[in-house]
């Protein structure tokens, strides 16, 4: 217990150097630790590290995809889920059965199911990495939302094909059986997770200002959702994805501040160290599946060599794939220009016409539906995806978690299964290091460019404006009581009044002179941190004096940290 307890500290401090030092050297963590992994385990000394599949199958994923499903929006997501769809299972079917016939091919006596299973495990790109380069480099947002949505839902599509390939091993599989599992799979996770995100979110919100005690709820939802998924023989990826979109999605009107900046902090850090730690296992790894090769009697060389082919087959086959994906993306920005104008006219025609009596709830159901599909029909024109952008979609192919851990899940009785196991150490780690390492230098070949800052600048002002209204009408409504009943006095709504246009005025200063440093706005926030740190100086003298005592000391310390977290957000 103690060596595997120093494991996990050292570990962790690799997790947070290597992380610090990825963005100075360019270069994606996930990338250098598992060069780094793959270096530990040359050490003299070091151990033979082998983790369970199961614990990071049913331990480790479910709350790294949840972290990164809360983290999604939705709408993005319901925009784009076209193409999420294809990438996560039409091509991961695609990439499992070209892989599986190519295994098949090169290694006879293992029968077509198992090479399937086998190219299952090594269909679903982990998009961890492609991720993080991009939106380090800049990559249009369009693309990142495909990448993390592609990220999420095709560990289900694999972990669901490789449950059918192990059954069909046995043959006790059929195609219409398959398929029929994979609907249920689908539906059913998606039912489990739907149910489990709105009853924690009902039962969070319930809790007001315990931000430890929300967040302390949320780190079980994804077990929640995944284990009875699971038990019911469905999807335990898509339950927990669907919790996590559902918990995202409703946090801003559900949540309180503190409990969305709280849970914010601790799934970031938690996603941090799941995510990387998984890398770091997989290079440290490596060094025992070689082993376990040359221990049972089969050549560790051939086995890297039919991982290159597979690697090879699966860019080729993603870099086809994205072909006919991007040519659909392209036509749908042309029509949606026309189709922008159709429903704006529409929208103008029915504003102009206004409600009939009798009918302004339906009318103002019609006009919503249709402001929506303007804005869909808007996103389509503007972010549209060209075919630089879909070079970087083909490229963004790296393997990484479920690779890792279902390949280790192959029954044991399969046979060359420890060549197996290593052919899918190799597809990941060739992946991860050469797709990934390259990735940063075809992005800037491809001269990629993210949303243009001017266009960000004007729709967050467009923003502000809309917000700022909102609260300005608050606060000039005659109408406006407190919860007795009783009105406001009137010094304290004329304070609020001048309060309210001071805000508005700050935040066109900023984004008008936030790229300024001499600007008089940012030389106030300038003070103001210093300011901050001549107090929090002064609160640490007198915690050192040990005048007062420990409660007001802290509530002073949360009270400098509201302050500073204005200025430093």
């Amino acid at each position: 217990m103690r060596e595997l307890a120093l494991l996990a500290v050292v570990a962790v401090l690799l997790i947070v150097v290597v992380s610090y030092a990825a963005p100075k050297l360019k270069v994606a963590a996930p990338v250098l630790l598992v060069l780094v992994g793959m270096a530990c385990s040359r050490l003299p000394g070091a151990p033979e590290l082998f983790v369970e599949p199961d614990l990071i199958l049913v331990v480790v994923l479910p709350p790294i995809l949840y972290a990164a499903a809360v983290n999604m929006p939705v709408v993005d997501f319901r925009r784009d889920l076209r193409p999420i769809g294809a990438l996560s299972v039409v091509l991961v079917v695609v990439s499992a059965f070209g892989t599986g016939l190519l295994i098949w091919w090169l290694i006879p006596e293992l029968g077509f199911a198992t090479a399937v299973a086998l190219g299952a495990v090594i269909s679903p790109p982990d998009a961890v990495a492609a991720t993080s380069i991009g939106k380090r480099l800049g990559l249009p947002p369009r693309l990142v939302t495909i990448l993390e949505g592609e990220g999420l839902v095709n560990d289900a599509t694999a972990l669901v094909l490789l449950r059918t390939a192990v059954a069909a091993i046995a043959g006790t599989v059929s195609f219409w059986g398959a398929l029929g599992d994979f609907a249920y799979a689908v539906v059913v996770g998606i039912a489990v997770g739907a149910v489990i995100g709105v009853v924690s979110v009902w039962a969070r919100s319930r809790i007001r200002n315990q931000p430890v005690l929300t967040t302390a709820i949320s780190f079980v939802v994804p077990f929640l959702a995944f284990i009875p998924a699971e038990e019911a023989h469905a999807s335990g990826v898509i339950a927990v994805v669907a919790a996590g979109l559902i918990t995202g999605h409703q946090s801003a009107k559900r949540f309180t501040a503190h409990d969305r900046i709280s849970e914010r902090t601790n799934w970031r850090t938690i996603q941090l160290l799941l995510e990387n730690g998984v890398f770091l296992l997989m290079g440290f790894e490596i060094t025992a599946v070689v082993a376990d090769v040359r221990n049972s009697g089969e050549g560790v060389w051939s086995a890297v060599g039919i991982g290159l082919l597979a690697t090879l087959t699966l860019i080729v086959l993603r870099a086809v794939f994205v072909v006919p994906l991007i040519a659909a993306l392209r036509r749908q920005q042309r029509g949606a220009g026309e189709r922008t104008d159709r429903i704006e006219a529409a929208l103008d025609g029915l504003t102009a016409r206004g409600p009939r009596p009798g009918t302004r709830k339906r009318y103002s159901a019609v006009t919503r539906v249709l402001r929506r599909r303007h804005a869909d029909a808007a996103y389509f024109a503007s972010e549209g995806l060209g075919w630089r952008g879909g070079g970087v979609l083909a490229w963004s192919g790296m393997r990484g978690v479920v690779t890792v851990a279902a390949a280790q899940s192959l029954p044991t009785d399969v046979p060359h299964r420890a060549e197996l196991v290593l052919i899918a150490f190799t597809v990941a780690i060739v992946t991860l290091v050469v797709q990934g390492g390259t990735l940063p230098a075809l992005i800037k070949l491809l001269g990629i460019q993210g949303t243009d800052a001017e266009h960000e600048r004007r729709e967050l002002a467009r923003l502000a404006t809309e917000i700022h209204t909102a609260a300005q009408a608050l606060v000039e409504n005659p109408a406006l009581r407190r919860e007795n009943g009783k009105p406001f006095d009137e010094a304290i709504l004329g304070k609020s009044r001048r309060r309210t246009v001071a805000t508005a005025e700050m935040i066109d200063k900023l984004l008008t002179e936030r790229d300024d440093p001499d600007s008089p706005l940012q030389q106030r926030r300038e003070l103001q941190r210093l300011l901050i740190d001549a107090m929090q100086n002064a609160l640490l003298d007198a915690r050192a004096g040990g005048t007062y005592s420990s409660h007001t000391l802290e509530r002073a310390q949360h009270l400098i940290d509201t302050e500073a977290a204005r200025f430093t957000a």
